[in-house]
């Protein structure tokens, strides 16, 4: 079987898994099947076995694969995809199934196709290859996490400990499809940091019903609804589309954007994010900065207490939301500050109550892992655009005892994540695998010897399973 056929044998059996957020079996389900997977595959050791984790959260997923060199290497991934039913898709998102597109050819679509079992199964056959091959010379660590669509609680409590489950290693990788858009690579020297909550407001003593009435009492009773717009448009405004503050990126930032513009197009990006216009004014650079040096409120969800509630004045409001802040703002600060405005008499009925946090971070460009990233763009003729952070979030400060950089990589074509028919073509599929090679073997050392064991402690691994 040709690695390309492997691959998509192995991406359409994680794509029936439905493992979106709240599917507990599902998501628990496919943790222990890749557990597996790995076990006699890879020949992996389990460090974190997913039988013995609480079944409240989905399991973290992590093996290690013991090379017998004293260096190692961090994979780090996801199963957990967003929702999605069949309306629209050209095939149903929790099968998936080969297409052929008039402009992009043969493509695999089903959810996670790009973001990101696409990448979790090709990179999974590509080790598999490797290991096979015995080209690597290094250790490796993998990491499969199941709540990166909601803030990767579990994942940052396991590496918050002390000591940390991974010792020290030369760099962590999020191997995912970077030619958004088919565009040009990009590589991000820091991430987004990420705080989701909820804001709610309730009936009360300042006004609104204590249960749904008539919606004929408009005129004279208040509306919890009405008041959560007021609410939400008090911390951030509206007609900014929920910016919260905006700083200025430093020296070393706008020396890397201004790069960056010699290769940007706001005309491909917008093509890109299906929009006509932007919402801000300036020249390319400018535009850069603003997006990158803005901290801003999203809303996933509104939602109003009875559901459906037409002809009533609800008795609860509440809007599913995140704050998304860049590195250089006192995150804490910045949702203090929403906190203390909601506690003031206009704004009365007010909760703000936050679910998780993680601050966003940056890391130079010298950092390891870096070089070899924009190597292996360049050996495939692809040129890529360095950032000095992402505008997405991602939880890369979790990662800071264990390596000096978090980096997401990898060649290859995808799109539609999060929508209708997600997507990756079979030619972006191969492509991620020959960069994602270059990169790993671009970590080899002709100067490095197998040792007998490591040097320093490591966390115990458990192995189940038997090697095929």
């Amino acid at each position: 079987m040709s690695r390309l056929d492997a691959t998509l044998e192995l991406l359409s059996e994680l794509t029936r898994w439905r493992s979106v957020a709240g599917e507990k079996d599902a998501l628990r389900g496919l943790a222990a099947w890749l557990e597996q997977w790995m076990v006699e595959r890879l020949d992996a050791a389990v460090v974190l076995p997913v039988a013995v984790q609480s079944h409240d959260t989905p399991p973290l997923v992590h093996v290690r694969i013991d090379n017998g060199f004293e260096r190692t290497v961090v994979l780090y991934n996801m199963y957990d995809v967003m929702p999605a039913d069949d309306s629209g898709w050209d095939v149903s998102p929790f099968v998936g199934g080969l297409c052929d597109w008039p402009e992009l050819g043969r493509v695999f679509v089903g959810r996670g196709a790009e973001n990101n079992k696409g990448p979790v199964a090709a990179m999974l056959i590509l080790l598999c290859e490797l290991q096979q091959q015995q080209r690597l010379d290094f250790n490796i660590e993998i990491l499969l996490e199941g709540e990166e669509e909601v803030g990767s609680g579990t994942l940052r409590r396991y590496l918050a400990q002390q000591p940390c489950p991974i010792a020290p290693a030369e760099a962590v990788l999020f191997p995912s499809l970077c030619e958004y858009g088919g565009g040009a690579p990009r590589v991000y020297l820091g991430f987004t940091g990420l705080a989701t909550g909820r804001l709610s407001v309730t009936g009360g003593e300042w006004g609104g019903p204590s249960s749904a009435i008539h919606a004929s009492n408009a005129g004279w009773i208040a509306s919890p609804a009405w008041q959560l717009v007021n609410a939400l448009n008090a911390i951030a405004p509206a007609a900014d589309s929920g910016v919260l503050g905006r700083l200025m990126p430093d020296e070393e930032a706008n020396l890397l954007l201004a790069e960056l513009t010699k290769s940007f197009s706001l005309e491909d990006e917008l093509r890109f994010r299906r929009s006509q216009r932007l919402m801000i004014e300036g020249d390319t650079l400018s535009c850069l900065q603003t997006l990158l040096g803005s901290a801003v409120l999203t809303l996933a969800e509104l939602h109003s207490n009875p559901t459906g509630g037409r002809g009533v004045i609800p008795y609860r409001a509440s809007a599913e939301l995140a704050f998304r802040i860049p590195p250089g703002f006192d995150q804490d600060a910045m949702i203090e500050r929403a906190r203390q405005r909601l506690t003031q008499s206009d704004l009365a009925g007010s909760e703000l109550e936050l679910f998780d946090s993680y601050p966003g971070i940056r890391f130079p460009r010298t950092a390891s892992g870096v070089d070899a990233l924009i190597a292996s763009y360049q050996a495939l003729d692809a040129a890529p655009q360095i950032w000095p952070w992402a505008p997405g979030c991602a939880p890369a400060y979790a990662f800071a005892a264990v390596a000096p950089a978090f980096l997401i990589g990898g060649l290859g074509h995808g799109g539609n994540a999060h929508a209708v028919n997600e997507f990756v073509t079979l030619e972006g599929l191969e492509r991620f695998q020959q960069s994602l090679s270059l990169w790993l073997t671009g970590f080899n050392d002709p100067a490095s010897g197998r040792v007998a064991r490591h040097t320093r402690e490591t966390p115990k691994t458990i192995k189940t399973g038997k090697k095929p």
